[in-house]
């Protein structure tokens, strides 16, 4: 490994193997055996003073997807093994030369402009680069070592690809960091690992153990994790505030340790300050699992479940029991829930924004006159699929939510132009509107739209029997819309 580092150290940063190589082919005669001894003695003792302050370099393979720092990506190549793992790397070191040999003179060049920079100055640029690129500009020279490793830097690790070795990465950065403060990384908040599929129960543990500051988890698509390692976690992360755990499959609940919870004192209530949880296709969730994350988690805001197929309108009770906070919330193709359960959210009151109730076939007018009637300061409804929804729904919503912005109804086929005419006579704000599928649509209904809808930025009307004239009428009063239709004849 140490001849690859010379390799990529480049002219400043070469091995010992390198350096001995350069001076004997720049001599002017060839080295007693007393120097070739010191020259070998002084090559091993640097060898080991490098050695002494290892850092990690992720080597990932050329086609995928390495490590980020928040933006973009980029990678690096290992032609060891056909996985991607991450490895170890000594700081580059200082050319050595000794006394007793006489190296070929050659002209001193010039100061890159770069390394004329101050230090702080150094450290914002490399705040702009993915963790890859922080990684490898570490091999350039010490003093880039130095800084590409400072604490401020390391705020987020992002990390991506289904062949990466995840777990290993994990705990190669994570000791790295540690080397200021043993065993804990203090300014680490943010690790984001979404589709890394090797991620396993150890590599939570990991960040469980040395990052009491983390804010922000992001593990969709890891199916590999199971409770245990998301209840360490928010055990031993009291900061946490955004979790997203997205496909994982395994996840059937969100809660304490039980050594956790007997450590709490009775103030703390045993409760966990995540606000954003994101549990999609958590296909096992149920309503029991869903009422012990909201009586631990009482401080949500934003919580996401779309198709946790298993949910029912007794899941949303207790969820408004505990989680009185809701701001966003999405149950989109939760085939269970019906208008009891529209009701049950409805007592969130005028502190629900966002509503996503896509595909739920069992709601009706009933349920979206619930929603109405008390939740007035709506701005985002989602009843995309919701076949029983009339224009009499609309009509009620329309009249009670008045600053509604977002309305999708696609795919409600019993709703008409007049439901679109109430839309259009109280819902000035509207700005995006799906009427995808809707049958009973006409080109009168938008035409009405588009006269008191100024602001309209969206509007969806694939499959739906408008004509050309209607939607050019939608373009010139609504300059600014966008419109997605299936009129081969309107361009």
């Amino acid at each position: 490994m140490g001849a690859n580092n010379g390799k990529q150290y480049g002219s400043e940063g070469k091995g010992s193997s390198s350096v001995s190589s350069d001076v004997s082919s720049s001599t002017d005669h060839t080295p007693t055996k007393a120097q070739r001894n010191v020259a070998t003695s002084e090559d091993s003792d640097l060898s080991m003073r490098t050695l002494s302050t290892p850092s990690p370099a992720l080597i990932c393979p050329p086609t995928l997807p390495g490590f980020q720092n928040g933006r973009g990506s980029s990678t690096s190549s290992s032609s060891i093994t056909g996985e991607t793992v991450a490895m170890v790397h000594s700081p580059p070191p200082t050319r050595l030369t000794h006394p007793l040999i006489r190296l070929a003179s050659r002209p001193q060049k010039e100061q890159a402009s770069i390394d004329r920079l101050p230090d702080h100055s150094m450290v914002q640029i490399f705040s702009f680069l993915p963790t890859n690129q922080l990684c490898r500009c570490a091999h350039v020279c010490r003093r880039w070592y130095n800084l590409a490793w400072d604490p401020r830097l390391w705020r987020t690790i992002r990390l991506t690809g289904e062949t990466i070795n995840v777990d290993r990465a994990l705990k190669v950065l994570t000791r790295r960091l540690c080397q200021d403060t043993p065993n804990v990384c203090l300014m680490l908040e943010t690790v984001i690992v979404s589709g890394c599929r090797r991620l396993t129960d150890r590599g939570l543990y990991t960040i469980a153990q040395c990052c009491p500051e983390l804010r922000r988890l992001e593990v969709s698509g890891c199916y590999n994790i199971s409770n245990e390692a998301v209840f360490d976690v928010v055990s031993l992360c009291p900061n946490l505030e955004h979790l997203d755990v997205s496909g994982c499959s395994k996840v059937t609940c969100i809660s304490l340790t039980r050594e956790a919870s007997i450590k709490l004192s009775p103030l703390h209530g045993k409760q966990i300050s995540i606000r954003y949880l994101d549990m999609t296709d958590c296909f096992v969730l149920e309503d029991e699992g869903l009422h012990t994350i909201a009586a631990h988690c009482t401080q949500l805001t934003h919580l996401y479940l779309r198709r946790c197929v298993r949910l029912t309108d007794e899941g949303l009770r207790y969820l408004v029991i505990y989680c009185t906070s809701i701001k966003e919330l999405s149950v989109s193709d939760c085939r269970f829930v019906s208008d009891f359960g529209l009701r049950e959210i409805a007592k969130l009151e005028s502190r629900l924004r966002y509503l996503s109730i896509a595909h739920c076939g069992r709601i009706t007018d009933v349920g979206i006159r619930y929603v109405a009637k008390y939740c007035s300061k709506l701005r985002y409804l989602n009843a995309r699929g919701c076949e029983g929804i009339t224009d009499h729904g609309v009509e009620y919503l329309a009249k009670n939510c008045s600053k509604l912005k977002s309305l999708d109804i696609g795919k409600c086929p019993l709703v008409s132009d007049t439901g679109l005419e109430s839309l259009a006579l109280n819902c000035f704000n509207l700005k995006r509107l799906s009427l995808k599928s809707c049958e009973s649509i006409t080109g009168q209904g938008l035409q009405i739209v588009a006269a008191n809808c100024f602001d309209l930025q969206m509007l969806n009307v694939q499959d739906c029997e408008v004509s050309v004239e209607a939607l050019r009428f939608v373009k010139r009063h609504c300059k600014r819309c966008v419109i997605e239709h299936t009129n081969p004849a309107f361009f």
